[in-house]
């Protein structure tokens, strides 16, 4: 969108990113849920988060519900593209290294990858009311599933060993605990590094 302006006496164009607007709201959203949970965030909590008016939120979003369910959308966005991140900077052909820089990516120690968790965590505290809160800290999805089910058969073929269990069972655990891993960091419970000593033990299982 292109709101007009006018500067030195003359018209000038301002171009309104929509989006970066919706991701700043949406972290508002992200960053009370943290800490108060999700039943403590309002559009005006949002807005004042945020440094905007309730007029800018309600543009934006008809509804709480709405803006719930985008911070959401998002959230889970955000941990895909944590994890494309961390296959694209492994820069290697092989599987079992892809297969752990995959799995890695969610007991990140970084800020971002631990607000996202403690977020995840506060979705799904309203799960029994509203299912889809937990969807964030579901298993893969089938996509993922199958390409983790494949990286899985390939690092067993790349290491010599016989083929064993299901690939997409084994898929299905792999994610799940590094999921568990990942919110045991960010609620303090673990480092990363004795999360990754879990789940190398794990992966080690998986492809001997």
């Amino acid at each position: 969108m292109v709101k007009v302006t006018r500067e030195g006496g003359g018209i000038v164009p301002k171009i309104v990113d929509h989006e970066a607007r919706r991701t700043r709201l949406v972290e508002a959203v992200w960053s009370l849920a943290v800490r108060g949970g999700i039943e403590q965030v309002s559009l005006r909590k949002v807005a004042e988060e945020a440094g905007v008016s309730m007029g800018q939120v309600q543009h934006y979003y008809s509804s709480m519900q709405a803006l719930i369910r985008d911070a959401l959308d998002r959230a889970v966005r955000a941990v895909n593209t944590t994890i494309e991140n961390a296959v694209a900077a492994a820069d290697t052909t092989s599987p079992e290294t892809v297969l752990r820089a995959c799995l890695y990516a969610l007991i990140s120690p970084a800020e971002e990858s631990s607000r996202l968790m403690r977020f995840a965590l506060a979705a799904a505290g309203r799960a029994a009311s509203d299912p889809t809160m937990a969807k964030v800290l579901a298993p893969g999805d089938d996509e993922l599933l199958t390409f983790t089910a494949g990286l899985i058969t390939a690092a067993r073929e790349e290491r010599g060993s016989e083929q064993h269990g299901e690939g997409r069972t084994d898929a299905d655990i792999c994610w799940s605990l590094a999921t568990s891993l990942g919110v045991d960091i960010a609620l303090g419970y673990r480092t990363p590094e004795a999360a990754e000593r879990v789940l190398d033990h794990y992966i080690e299982q998986v492809l001997r």
